[in-house]
């Protein structure tokens, strides 16, 4: 995997880069991470340029994986945004309280989200072979280290690196 550039972020939006980022290379199974804003705007992904390149790769270079959300950081950030819309009004019909967590398992795979103490969403698209109670945990670290470092000063600076990436 690519990483992405970290160039003239502040510290704890390279340290949230640096967790994602470790999240997808340390956790069999993952494919691809995205971090997605409680108004549905993809703030970190694992694959920046995934959405014009279709791979997290630079250009000339094989893809770091070859199945879906079709190659992209924004499907799979529409995908969590959509999950986490959906799940919050089942919770709120049936006076469940707040989502935590939604995991989808598929034929192909696996799509896990999991809210964080903003109102942002960290999803996870993993291989339908991957160990889901890994996942979930590693999910669960990430969450407890960025929810107090996405303030929204983070947020935006988050939102505008993710609208210059190509």
């Amino acid at each position: 995997m690519t990483a992405p550039s970290t160039y003239g972020l502040s510290t704890q939006a390279r340290n949230l880069q640096w967790l994602l980022t470790d999240l997808v290379e340390e956790v069999p199974g993952v494919n691809s991470v995205a971090v997605v804003s409680s108004d549905g705007l993809l703030l970190l992904s694992s694959d920046p340029g995934g959405a014009a390149a279709g791979a997290a790769g630079g250009p000339g270079e094989e893809p770091a994986r070859t199945k879906g959300p079709r190659g992209a950081s924004a499907d799979l950030a529409t995908i969590v945004s959509g999950l986490g819309s959906l799940t919050t009004g089942a919770a709120e019909l049936m006076e469940g309280g707040a989502v935590k967590q939604t995991m989808v398992a598929m034929e192909h795979g696996s799509v896990f989200v999991m809210a964080i103490s903003d109102g942002s969403l960290l999803g996870v698209h993993a291989t339908p072979d991957c160990d889901m109670s890994v996942v979930a945990y590693h999910m669960a670290l990430f969450v407890g280290r960025a929810g107090h470092v996405l303030t929204p000063e983070v947020r935006s600076e988050l939102r505008q690196s993710m609208e210059k990436t190509p």
